[in-house]
């Protein structure tokens, strides 16, 4: 191995987090990744200064242009759009919860998605990689001022939509163990005890799967999903909790076939969303990975 590939590869993990958060899907990611190989490729023999300046640059760049293409193929998406979840471990300590919570969870990457190409990659550089306005404003073509403000504005933007509360990842494990342990028992009254009475559930079929078009919205309501879906599947149903994007989940089988990947939020003590990934072309790469553990 060169020193050149050695290089790439070494960086490879911090242009990959870059280009899923800036896209939302591990696919996405991954050629971007791939095209920006091919450049540093055809560019390092030639000598340059930084190789991660260089890389995170035009990793971004490509990001954003992608970007800018898939929002508007998103305007014609097939009902809900919900980014690709990805199998992750679990944080340890309470700087690695904090960063994960804040960084990938289902939730944040669904807020960038308010916000414009430009903005959310200045967003991420400079608040997620801690990389300088200096260099952001030189990735972006702009100029420092004009950074800060997008980070500014970005900053206002998500902290007044964040979830509203905070919950510990014992927390969020006991009460999701709970909610699989009554789904599999088929016991609506206590499905619907887990669930806020203003639960929220997002599903993501595109358009491959059936799907509700809007969100599904009150406790009751998702309760009575749930419930027939083990009412319809009895002893075909399971699940199985994992870690996606750094938060406790619930995977959902059918004879043994995944089907879903069921994210949440909680509001302390019950569940106030659910993100469901039901997409199949979002869940065959996972799929593939617990085939493999």
């Amino acid at each position: 191995m060169d020193d050149n590939t050695h290089t790439f590869n070494r960086l490879r993990p911090r242009l990959q987090k870059i280009a899923y958060r800036m896209l939302g899907t591990t696919a996405d990611a991954e050629d971007i990744v791939q095209d920006a190989w091919l450049r540093w490729h055809t560019t390092a023999q030639h000598g340059i200064e930084n190789p991660q300046a260089w890389l995170v640059s035009v990793t971004t760049r490509l990001s954003i242009d992608k970007l800018r293409a898939a929002k508007t193929q998103r305007e014609y998406y097939a009902g809900i759009w919900l980014p690709e979840p990805q199998l992750t471990e679990l944080p340890v300590t309470p700087e690695e919860i904090k960063e994960r919570a804040d960084d990938v969870s289902m939730a944040f990457l669904l807020l960038l998605e308010r916000l414009t190409p430009e903005a959310r990659a200045a967003f991420l550089l400079h608040e997620i990689f801690d990389i300088d306005y200096d260099q952001v404003a030189e990735i972006l073509a702009k100029t420092q001022a004009a950074c800060r403000q997008l980070v500014s504005r970005a900053k206002t933007q998500l902290r007044n939509d964040k979830p509203r509360h905070v919950v510990q990842q014992a927390t969020h494990h006991r009460l999701l163990q709970a909610f699989a342990q009554v789904l599999d028992r088929g016991d609506l009254a206590d499905i619907n005890a887990l669930l806020a009475e203003d639960a929220l559930l997002m599903g993501d079929g595109g358009g491959q799967v059936p799907s509700f078009p809007q969100p599904l919205a009150g406790g009751r309501r998702i309760a009575q999903l749930f419930f027939a879906a083990t009412r319809r599947y009895q002893g075909k149903l399971t699940h199985r909790l994992v870690v996606l994007n750094g938060q406790w989940s619930l995977l959902r089988f059918i004879d043994g076939q995944l089907e879903s990947a069921l994210m949440f939020e909680l509001d302390g003590g019950r569940i106030s969303r659910i993100y469901a990934q039901r997409n199949p072309a979002k869940l065959t790469r996972l799929a593939i990975e617990l085939n493999g553990t």
